[in-house]
């Protein structure tokens, strides 16, 4: 049983909320001033058809946001579709510089898709709570 608690070491955040997804989905930008750590979260339902690439962007402004480049990230890119990747928690790291993240789920191939949601955890703050 644990005995310590790591609920003020992690402050999450959603990226992109849990839903069933047919289109291709920009997250909304986690914002990681003050965090030296951010590990990111997918979390896949039943994917039923289609498939659905992750991918990972970065911004200095919360606007103009850009790929990541593998070299800053930790960790593997999920694509997943019916056969691969559903009913699963996938994670990887940012490791980059930039002060925004958000996730990104590009679709093809969808009738009825699959659910999707992807959660940020931000960690090692600057100042503790």
């Amino acid at each position: 049983m644990p005995s310590r608690s790591i609920n003020d070491l992690l402050v999450p955040a959603m990226s992109l909320a849990p839903a069933a997804r047919t289109a291709s989905a920009n997250g909304t930008g986690v914002d990681l001033l003050g965090y030296e750590a951010a590990e990111i979260l997918i979390v896949a339902g039943v994917i039923t058809d289609g498939s659905h690439a992750i991918t990972l962007e970065e911004s200095a402004n919360n606007s103009d946001f850009t790929a990541v480049a593998a070299a800053d990230r930790i960790g593997s890119l999920p694509t997943l579709t019916s056969s691969s990747g559903g009913s699963a928690i996938h994670r990887f790291a940012y490791t980059g510089g930039k002060r925004y993240v958000r996730v990104v789920a590009t679709a093809s191939g969808t009738t009825s898709g699959g659910v999707i949601g992807a959660l940020v955890l931000r960690g090692r703050a600057h100042e503790m709570p």
